[in-house]
């Protein structure tokens, strides 16, 4: 299946216009980008009310997905492909503070085991970095975005068919209660199943078992939930919904019947060259044959009559989920706080702990370049740095780090947990090399020293009491590499002398000339 390259000029012209009028400021503004496995989405908005209002956006059909080989390796013309986008979007975002602006990556690039080097050349030269996000962080924005957008009590079904996963959620107001991400797409069903451009019986039943094959590990479950009603989101759903009203198969919502009449139509014509319907625009018609047999076999498989269209999605979920953190209603902590929770966290000495990092943190912040979200970093992990201890209490920081790198932590990007995992992992015991390596590559020097950070503050809270004597940390040289630890006064002050100098020569394997004065 060939990308379909767009000429997207007047369209990019026409944005830049639409938002130049608005006369808003950039804190005004707020920016998502979603890097699917089919296309890249770019939506501006303002907030009105407390609601996001759309002012502008646009698509282009990059087809990451299909850049993907048998192992999974991402062509190098799918990179140019995105990366070419990433820069067409780039003008458009000039004018969004970069704290209001997000950019997320889907199923594609979860699955590429070399999207780091797609990473790496596009956070080169964008104002934010890509958050690669887990399925089920993608299910709770979708259903974020769909709630914000059609605001009801009843409890609702989500359905979002992407190019390589589709994502399901049950709900209820602005709240998840079921969320599943399962590996089908459009791009991908198209590849197994229509890769030839045909239209036949054979093709569309072999794709609809599939579909319900998949729906095998959550139709019971959530059929047991229960739902008031249905709703799609995102491209194939509004392509369906259009060619059905256009065929006058459909009215507000679309029906298994009209669904029915057309798998027959599209038999009939037998081949995507002969989709030519206002709604399914050019470059959709590759993947809607596939896109469609897919909501047609959840639509039989689930018992949906009915299937009503939500315009609002990934995107709008994403600025909503922002909004939230630009308040005092980030999810990031409310993760953190169940998790804690959950594995029985001792919150006095996280406490005492978090104490510490926050002193030494501001102390060193200016020098060396923190901002503030390394600080809410440094402080989610040194709230959790113990919760391996749940597990096992030998090499505890072990358990600790692979718990918050692969716990589903809503609010979380997969870079996220992985640097929390690695502040985890580094505050006690020998430091090696290899993850010195590991921390810069994920999140800079920054990252390394955010480890250290952690690790005196638990040198220094060792007694497990609020009255230990406090530490202060300056730094002595220009190269940022040269700590110096102070002690002030208090009790077991010579225990975290003792403490500290232990850590003389596992900071210099990292490059850190560690001082003590007591």
């Amino acid at each position: 299946m060939k990308p379909v390259m767009i000429d997207t000029t007047a369209r990019h012209e026409a944005i830049a216009k639409s938002i130049l009028e608005t006369g808003l400021s950039r804190d005004e503004l707020l920016g998502a980008i979603d890097l699917g496995s089919n296309s890249f989405h770019l939506a501006i908005a303002r907030l009105d009310h407390g609601e996001v209002r759309r002012i502008a956006s646009i698509s282009e059909k990059v087809q990451l997905g299909a850049g993907l080989d048998e192992n999974n390796v991402l062509s190098e013309e799918a990179i140019q492909r995105g990366l070419d986008c990433l820069k067409r979007f780039l003008p458009h975002v000039s004018e969004i503070a970069p704290h209001r602006l997000r950019i997320v990556a889907t199923n594609a690039l979860r699955k590429a085991v070399n999207a780091s080097e797609f990473i790496r050349h596009a956070n080169a030269f964008l104002p934010k970095p890509i958050e690669v996000i887990a399925g089920r962080e993608e299910a709770r924005l979708i259903y974020l975005g769909v709630s914000h957008s059609n605001t009801s009590t009843d409890k609702r079904l989500v359905i979002d068919i992407g190019g390589g996963s589709t994502e399901f959620i049950i709900g209820q107001g602005f709240e998840p209660i079921e969320m599943e991400s399962l590996q089908m797409g459009c791009v991908s069903f198209t590849r197994k199943f229509f890769v030839d451009g045909k239209i036949t019986e054979k093709a569309f039943d072999n794709a609809m078992t599939a579909t319900a094959t998949e729906l095998l590990t959550i139709a019971k479950r959530y059929k047991k939930v229960g739902w008031d009603n249905a709703i799609a989101s995102s491209g194939t759903a509004k392509a369906v919904r259009l060619v059905l009203q256009e065929l006058g198969w459909a009215g507000e919502c679309i029906t298994l019947d009209g669904m029915a009449k057309l798998k027959k139509h599209l038999i009939k014509l037998g081949n995507i060259d002969k989709i030519e319907f206002e709604g399914v625009k050019a470059h959709r018609q590759a993947v809607f044959p596939a896109g469609f047999a897919e909501l047609y076999a959840i639509m039989q498989t689930l018992g949906i009559e009915e299937l009503y269209y939500s315009d609002g999605a990934l995107r709008e979920g994403v600025m909503y989920d922002m909004l939230g953190r630009l308040g005092n209603e980030d999810v990031r902590d409310r993760s953190v706080s169940a998790l804690a929770e959950r594995y029985s966290v001792d919150f006095k000495q996280a406490g005492r702990v978090m104490a510490t990092c926050g002193r030494l943190f501001d102390a060193v912040r200016d020098v060396l370049g923190f901002d503030d979200e390394d600080k809410d970093l440094l402080r989610r992990a040194s709230n959790l740095h113990e919760i391996g201890l749940a597990v096992g209490h030998s090499n505890y920081q072990r358990h600790s780090a692979y718990l918050l790198e692969f716990s589903d932590m809503a609010g979380f990007a997969q870079v996220g947990q992985a640097s929390m995992a690695q502040i985890a992992l580094n505050h006690r015991r020998k430091l090696k090399t290899e993850n010195l390596e590991i921390a810069e590559n994920l999140g800079g020097r920054k990252l390394a020293y955010l480890c250290l950070i952690l690790r005196l503050a638990v040198s220094a809270n060792h007694s497990r009491t609020i009255k230990s004597a406090p530490i202060y940390l300056s730094i002595l040289d220009k190269n940022k590499n040269h700590w110096q630890i102070t002690l002030g006064e208090g009790l077991h002050k010579e225990l975290i002398i003792s403490q500290l100098n232990e850590d003389v020569a596992q900071f210099a394997k990292w490059g850190v000339k560690l001082s003590v004065v007591g």
